[in-house]
């Protein structure tokens, strides 16, 4: 038995709890050199929580090794989109019942509104596609294309309704800032499988208005498990381009120097974020050669650009969908999209119509890409957002100028490829589209669902803050086990 003496010093003590950190972040770059040491033992001396290593293998056999993560900002219409509701597009004009709209909380109407429906018109109908038969909106013909490969979550809820802490709350589990992104907890269990590239990595197109940049931090986690924002024009990541009048070989030897020094103080005083630093500058350095051959999709053919609708050069969501398969195909573990422009508090049916075009094509032709490649079975792609719509009116009640609410208690989202059994629908919301039905799944039930895909245990998968044992799923979630195949 180990005890520890009693003049250990500050800065001895220091040494000792922070060696264990720092060799967690620096565990990638020490195999490289042929250095041996273990993250798992590394843990265990400095009295971290169980966990999954970086490199090391998952909980139990993983069904996927990738995810590529579609959120639309602002929250699409579900109910126009994938949730069809009869017994609305009839009642449409009515008075919400009083008891309905007493029960919830909204962010702008406060006076009984009118229910609306979905349009009785081609453009809006729903047809049931693919050999599933599951009802689509016309608005995602190409989405209708690949019906059998969704599995449509129709009875999702959440605990936030207003845009900022919705968003942290389904991408981290927590309504306010602070806590890891559901990417970064997912690259701290697995890491990268590709050393020249991040573990997760960000595209976006428009803004992230609401939560920002924390929709994809790493919280109270080591910063080299954050999100690396990747761009489709300039410099695919900023500063990663050398300075005019630098040449590479110079710049290697300014980082070796660098982090000889960040070496030195590591051992010193065993603070994990001067191992970040050391890892970030090493990572930069390999990136400067692997992203930018990444990033350019001239490369490709003209019939995946036909399939794509992209556009080199260009900055769009077609652009992003491609860039995706891109990086799962490299060994990117956690791909996340963010695209703006879904929120809909007036003219909700042109607004939606018009973002369903914009996206309907990519996402299908990824969708069809990475199956034909054989990356579908070991990818998860997700449709998320941070809340529903309401089935009801806000502003006007005219059908043509009408908005829908923010709605917190339910609404639709999608995944598709490994692990899941496609062609399915599951949960149901009652008649009106207002509560949920039947087989209710919580954000945390999804994200504990996402992360046994991955092979890792919700409960396990943990860091010590602040006195508190912290997981992406809080004190709750179930693996939702009837929608894997």
């Amino acid at each position: 038995m180990n005890v520890l003496p009693t003049s250990l010093g500050r800065r001895a003590l220091f040494q000792r709890a922070g060696f264990g950190l720092g060799g967690v972040a620096l565990t990638q770059l020490l195999r490289q050199s042929g250095a041996d040491s273990p993250a798992v033992n590394n843990e265990q001396q400095a009295g971290l929580p169980e966990r999954v290593a970086v490199g090391h293998q998952p909980h139990f056999p993983a069904k996927i090794k990738n995810v590529i993560y579609l959120h639309m900002v602002g929250a699409p219409s579900h109910l126009d989109l994938f949730d069809l509701k009869p017994e609305l597009q009839k009642r449409s004009g009515e008075d919400c019942p009083k008891e309905l709209f007493e029960s919830g909380k909204f962010a702008f109407v406060r006076d009984l509104p009118k229910l609306l429906g979905t349009p009785e018109n081609p453009k809006h109908r729903f047809t049931r596609s693919g050999d599933s038969g599951l009802p689509i909106s016309n608005l995602l013909p190409n989405l209708q294309g690949v019906a059998d490969e969704l599995t449509l979550i129709k009875s999702m809820h959440t605990n936030e309704f207003n845009h900022g802490p919705a968003q942290m709350f389904m991408l981290s589990g927590f309504g306010q800032f602070g806590r890891p992104s559901v990417g970064s907890w997912v690259n701290y269990g697995l890491g990268s499988e590709n050393e020249n590239l991040p573990g997760f990595v960000v595209l976006i197109t428009g803004s992230v208005l609401g939560a920002g940049s924390p929709a994809w931090g790493s919280g109270f986690l080591p910063s080299v498990h954050q999100g690396v924002e990747f761009r489709s024009q300039g410099d695919p990541v900023l500063f990663l381009s050398n300075p005019k009048g630098v040449e590479p070989s110079s710049r290697k030897r300014i980082i070796d120097t660098v982090n000889a020094m960040n070496q030195a103080q590591l051992a010193d005083l065993g603070d994990p974020e001067i191992a970040t630093r050391i890892s970030q500058y090493e990572l930069a350095y390999r990136m400067q050669t692997s992203v930018p051959e990444l990033m350019d999709i001239s490369s490709e053919s003209k019939a995946v650009h036909e399939s794509y609708g992209t556009q080199p050069g260009k900055n769009s969501f077609a652009n992003n969908c491609l860039l995706a398969r891109r990086l799962v195909e490299r060994g990117v573990r956690f791909v996340q999209l963010f695209d703006q422009g879904w929120d809909s508090h007036n003219s909700v049916f042109s607004n939606v119509a018009r973002k369903a075009k914009q996206v309907d094509q990519p996402v299908a032709a990824l969708i069809r890409d990475l199956r034909q490649r054989g990356l579908l079975d070991s990818t998860l792609v997700v449709w998320s957002s941070e809340f529903g719509r309401t089935p009801f009116a806000q502003g006007t009640n005219k059908a043509d100028k009408a908005g829908r609410d923010h709605h917190k208690d339910a609404f639709t989202v999608w995944v598709a490829g490994g692990g899941t059994k496609g062609g399915m629908s599951f949960g149901e919301t009652d008649d009106l589209g207002y509560t949920i039905a039947e087989n209710p799944v919580h954000v945390h039930d999804f994200n504990a669902t996402l992360l046994h895909l991955m092979g890792m245990n919700h409960e396990r998968l943990t860091f010590r803050y602040q006195g508190r044992q912290y997981r992406l799923t809080d004190v709750e979630g179930r693996v939702v086990r009837e929608i894997l195949s």
